[in-house]
């Protein structure tokens, strides 16, 4: 098979095994990455034998290339498409080890968004987008990751609850009573009668893509760095908040759709500040 004709058989393998239309979109994404940067006579498209092109000199050139442009856990996830795609193509041998990480003891806050800045991105989409505001507020109010708020319907609103597929697994998420009353008033206004609640004028879920940018609209009027303003901080203040209620990690993973409560333990640690008052009551010190 030549380079072109692999991506695609790869992609579909992928359709076959039910992944998600972003997990496809981040696959095509990484393994045309990987193709671009291969030498020319391993990436030429017309050779029928490109799975026998690739060496291992030209794998640890990408992985160098990787690790100087992107952060770690990017160069991971970019790392699992190529092995998985080189696996596919029967290159298994040519598959590369992911790069080690250590589990941060407390947690950045330099792109956390906190409650107060949530409450003033609230404020500013309610004021320019009504349905931006509501969408923020669902995705803040129940964890939901943003590929994931098709799943909230007319139907849903009317159980109470959601029923999202993500990733080959369901899980049901709870609706607040309040949040259902507000979204099918919406519902009425825009005349949605069934099906996903927030859709563009074609009828279909808005775009993470579009998404993010109405967000990132919202900065300079409510006041809050640009590089705390995307849609995965929303799902994250949820973690955070509800774990600061509970202290339940795992109903919290349950609710998350993580397989793994280690998954989840990224929205359990405490920050930098946290760690400095906990050290002053512990009173270890003399001076």
């Amino acid at each position: 098979m030549n380079a072109l004709t692999c991506k695609q058989s790869f992609l579909a393998h992928l359709r076959d095994e039910e992944r998600s239309r972003a997990t496809l979109r981040k696959y095509n994404h990484d393994i045309q990455l990987f193709l671009r940067v291969l030498p020319l006579d391993a990436n030429d498209m017309a050779a029928d034998d490109f799975p026998d092109l690739i060496s291992k000199e030209d794998i640890l050139l990408y992985k160098e290339d990787l690790c100087r442009r992107y952060a770690v856990s990017s160069v991971n996830s970019m790392l699992v498409a190529m092995n998985r795609f080189l696996t596919f193509i029967g290159r298994r041998d040519l598959c590369v080890k992911l790069l080690r990480v250590q589990r941060q003891a407390f947690r950045n806050n330099d792109r956390v968004l906190t409650r107060k800045e949530y409450m003033k991105l609230l404020g500013a989409a309610k004021k320019k987008d009504r349905r931006l505001f509501l969408l923020m507020e669902t995705i803040c109010s129940t964890g939901i990751r943003v590929s994931e708020h098709e799943y909230i319907t007319v139907e849903s609103l009317r159980r109470g609850s959601a029923e999202i597929h993500n990733k080959g697994k369901t899980r049901v998420v709870p609706l607040d009573q309040r949040l259902c009353r507000e979204l099918q008033k919406y519902c009425k206004r825009k005349k949605i009668k069934s099906g996903s609640v927030f859709v563009s004028m074609n009828g279909k879920p808005l775009d993470r893509s579009y998404i993010w940018r109405k967000m990132k609209e919202l900065g300079a009027m409510a006041a809050v760095a640009a590089e705390k303003i995307f849609p995965h901080n929303l799902r994250h203040l949820f973690a955070v908040t509800f774990y600061q209620e509970t202290r339940d990690i795992a109903h919290l993973a349950d609710l998350l759709g993580h397989a793994s409560v280690d998954t989840t333990r990224i929205y359990t640690s405490l920050s930098a500040e946290d760690f400095k008052h906990c050290f002053c009551r512990m009173k270890l010190l003399l001076c």
